[in-house]
Order: structure tokens, then C-alpha cells, then sequence
């Protein structure tokens, strides 16, 4: 993991303090990533949270004209849609990952060694906890909105439910109340692939370069869930370059750019929370779930992606 220059790390969870996980297992130490952007009005009611997809980090956006464009800059800054002017915007990596927050690649204290695979199962609503820690540690009791696409329209939900005390509006967008079979299904040929990858020793691949055939593939089937064949068709019809079709090329840029940064463990985890991703968990009913929202919610749908679509 890079450590970029804005971004800070604090801890969420410790021994006195530590988190208990959907699964039921206790997490006993959580360091979370974040960025801001902004400045924090002296009420402190001009927040605005972030959260971020599957592979994303804490650096939606460049905060000068030095530092390295984010995965959402035309979103967020001076004058953007997301005004750094007005908002004091916050973004954490999502528990579980591998871009400064705790995840399958951190030590466990308990051995001294990576977890690997002996990392629990986290959850969306356990990234959501992990959010919440960290707002309470800068001391932000309320959001004027949760926002993100896809996981991070799934955090977003999640928080809206979870929290509902807490803001006035959440963006939903590309994303589920709960996965869907087939979306499930996609995800499992993913981790299929990583895991049938002899380089992925059960997980315990840490000082070797890891499993990044496999790593590449699921990327590559992901990739393909993304977008449509007409949005494909439009973007690379059948041009060919060096042999090989464009959407080949592209395939294979996406599945090398990943295993560069990305690591295989922590894909692994979190395909697997998206599958378990569904708000109505310990509530009567989705409806119930859904009454105790008391934000403003806008859902965007997005007509390409065959993943989760509107």
C-alpha cells in the first residue's frame, strides 16, 4: 500500500475498545484511512461522506494541482457538483480493503503475521460501523449526505438505514438493496478464479507476487459485468490492434493495472460482502428496513451496467 500525501490514519478499534463483526467474530484493532477536502464550518454541519466502489481508496479527488487525479474528479472540488467551497468532504477506504484501512493484508496482533485468509467476513454494514468510529473520532455527529456508486451505493444505503438519525440525504447510486442471484453468481466465478490460481496458497502468499493470473481474471469478468453490449459495442465495436481485439486490450490493461495495486485477499473479501449486502438483515422486512430511512434519498440507476441495474 502507497501512502499518499494527504491521507491520514487513525484508530477506529482497540483492545478496549474493539469491533464486533457481523459474523460475530471481534475485530481487536481498526485502523481507518481517510482524505479530506473542505473546511469544516464551525457548527460542523457542512460534512459530506464519500464512499467509495469495490477497488476505490480515500482520494475521490486531487486536492492541488500537484497531487495525482482521484476516481471521481469531476465530482469533487472548488465548484464541483460536490463544492469543497461549501463542504467539508470526508473519505475513508472501506474495511477490508488494502489501501490504508485494516484488511486481509494487515498484521494480526494476535500472530505478528498477515491474517490472509484468517481474516473475518466483513459486511457493508461493518464498513458502515468503521465510518461511523471514524466520525465519531473527528467529531461529526451529523452528515448533510452519504454518497457513492455501486459498493459505495450500497455503504450509502446502508448508512441511510443504519443511521437514520444522523443525515439529511443520501445518493444511491448503482446499487441494490440487497445482491441479487445472478450478480452473486458473477462474484462467485471471480473468487473462483483467484483461489484456483496455485499462486493464491490458500491465501498465505504474502513476500511472493501472489496470485496475479487469477487476480486478472476475476477483474476481467468484472469489468465485463460493468457495461452493457451496446455501451461495449459503442466504445470498441470489433477494431482489433496488435492482433487482438480492442475489447481484448482493454481487458487485459484492466486486469494488469489491478494486480499492480490491488490486493487479492482483500478482492476477495469484498466481492464476498457484496454478496452478503442486503439491508433487511435483522429487521422484520426490506419494507421495514427501508421505513426507518429519514433522509432525502436520490437512487440513480445506470442503464449500462449489467451488475446492478436500474
Amino acid at each position: 500500500m502507497r501512502r499518499r500525501k494527504h491521507m491520514k490514519v487513525i484508530t477506529v478499534a482497540d483492545k478496549e475498545q474493539p469491533l464486533l463483526l457481523d459474523c460475530g467474530m471481534m475485530l481487536p484493532e481498526i485502523q481507518a484511512a481517510y482524505e479530506t477536502y473542505g473546511k469544516l464550518s464551525p457548527a460542523r454541519d457542512n460534512v459530506v461522506l464519500i464512499v467509495h466502489a469495490l477497488t476505490g481508496d480515500s482520494h475521490p479527488a486531487a486536492h492541488d494541482r500537484d497531487d495525482e487525479i482521484g476516481w471521481w474528479e469531476p465530482l469533487v472540488g472548488p465548484g464541483c457538483p460536490i463544492d469543497t467551497n461549501i463542504f467539508y468532504v470526508i473519505c475513508s477506504n472501506v474495511l477490508g480493503s488494502c489501501q490504508g484501512t485494516t484488511g486481509p493484508a494487515s498484521i494480526n496482533p494476535d500472530t505478528g503475521q498477515p491474517y490472509g485468509a484468517g481474516f473475518p467476513q466483513i459486511t457493508i454494514r461493518d464498513m458502515v460501523r468503521v465510518q461511523k468510529r471514524l466520525l465519531d473520532k473527528l467529531g461529526i455527529e451529523r452528515l448533510v449526505l452519504v454518497i457513492g456508486g455501486s459498493m459505495g451505493g450500497m455503504q450509502a444505503l446502508e448508512w441511510a438505514v443504519t443511521y437514520p438519525d444522523m443525515m439529511d440525504g443520501a445518493a444511491v447510486i448503482a446499487a441494490p438493496g440487497h445482491t441479487t442471484p445472478q450478480a452473486i453468481a458473477y462474484n462467485v466465478v471471480g473468487r473462483r478464479a483467484v483461489m484456483l490460481d496455485p499462486a493464491w496458497q490458500e491465501g498465505n502468499y504474502y513476500g511472493s507476487q501472489g496470485p496475479a493470473e487469477g487476480l486478472a481474471i476475476a477483474r476481467a469478468l468484472g469489468m465485463i459485468t460493468y457495461q452493457s453490449d451496446a455501451s461495449m459495442t459503442e466504445k470498441f465495436g470489433r477494431k482489433r490492434r496488435n492482433d487482438q481485439f480492442e475489447i481484448e486490450n482493454y481487458l487485459d490493461y484492466q486486469g494488469s493495472s489491478l494486480v499492480k495495486r490491488f490486493d487479492a485477499n482483500a478482492y476477495l473479501y469484498l466481492l464476498k460482502a457484496l454478496d452478503l449486502h442486503d439491508v433487511s438483515r435483522g429487521y422484520a422486512s426490506y419494507q421495514a428496513a427501508l421505513r426507518r430511512v429519514k433522509a432525502r434519498v436520490l437512487v440513480i440507476g445506470v442503464s449500462s451496467d449489467i451488475l446492478y441495474p436500474p
